[in-house]
């Protein structure tokens, strides 16, 4: 754990300190590392960030080190020789919650391809302002993008029994409610091609997810559903989720992603074909 910790601070070094004005992040790199080579334990501490300061004290820094020297000594090494030239970039934040990421190029910042992408998928975030965005306007060939695949073409099985089985609305899993083939509430970013609506706790819209063979989904049949019977619960879920978003924290979890917003509500993610998408909220 102290490794993993002194690690995470070393990731966390500014690009330049107050004392180090002039230095770049290779400078400061080197400079970190000869300090943990040296045993010069609290002028490497100076180089952390502010942030890094208020989660890990000085005398929690010291004693991870002298608790864990050859670590230390194994960090230094590693980032004193970087695989390539430092990368500087910045990440601001919308009010909607988007992000936007900046580069430092030729002594300027510039705006990232990101910028342009109004429908990204590269992390969790940019897929979940990207979907809004589309919602928003009413573009369902768009939203198509960010349903995963196995949502699409109807092949999710239901949570805790075989096709055809209404799933018992008090699981946390995909819940599934017999009717004919239409799309439900977001199961997979636009939901599944399976049952009339499932409900959640709490009255949200659930996952209906349909067995092998189920009807695949296509946008005319998630707009009849968005825009017909379930549009007050599709609504009032993207409220929710545009409330939480611009300070909502999510954790990655190698493939996976999830959100939490509003009153227990989850918005959960998947990375496919390098790229991710919705798989439920």
């Amino acid at each position: 754990m102290k490794r993993t910790a002194l690690l995470l601070f070393t990731l966390a070094l500014p690009a330049c300190g107050s004392s180090y004005a002039q230095q770049g992040p290779s400078d400061t790199l080197r400079a970190y590392a000869q300090a943990l080579q040296e045993g010069r334990v609290d002028a490497a501490y100076r180089l952390l960030s502010d942030e890094a300061k208020r989660s890990m004290s000085l005398e929690a820094f010291r004693r991870a080190v002298r608790d864990n020297p050859d670590d230390a000594l194994e960090i230094a090494r590693a980032i004193a020789r970087p695989a390539a030239d430092p990368v500087v970039t910045a990440t601001v934040t919308m009010p909607n919650g988007e992000e936007l990421l900046l580069v430092f190029e030729g002594g300027r910042w510039r705006l990232d391809a990101a910028a342009v992408d109004l429908y990204g998928q590269a992390t969790p975030r940019q897929a979940l302002v990207g979907f809004l965005r589309a919602f928003e306007r009413r573009r369902y060939d768009i939203i198509m993008r960010y349903v995963p695949d196995a949502e699409k073409e109807g092949l999710v099985e239901p949570a805790g029994g075989a096709a055809g089985e209404a799933g018992d609305p008090g699981e946390a899993g995909a819940l599934r409610a017999e009717g004919t083939a239409q799309p439900a509430a977001p199961g997979g970013a636009a939901g599944s091609a399976g049952a009339d609506a499932a409900q959640k706790p709490g009255g949200r819209p659930g996952t209906a997810r349909g067995g092998a063979g189920a009807a695949q989904l296509t946008p005319e049949k998630l707009k009849a559903a968005w825009e017909g019977p379930q549009k007050e619960q599709i609504n009032r879920v993207v409220q929710a989720i545009k409330a939480a978003l611009p300070t909502a924290t999510i954790e990655e979890t190698g493939d996976s992603a999830s959100m939490a917003y509003g009153a227990g509500g989850t918005v959960a993610f998947t990375r496919e074909h390098g790229v991710w998408k919705i798989k439920d909220f």
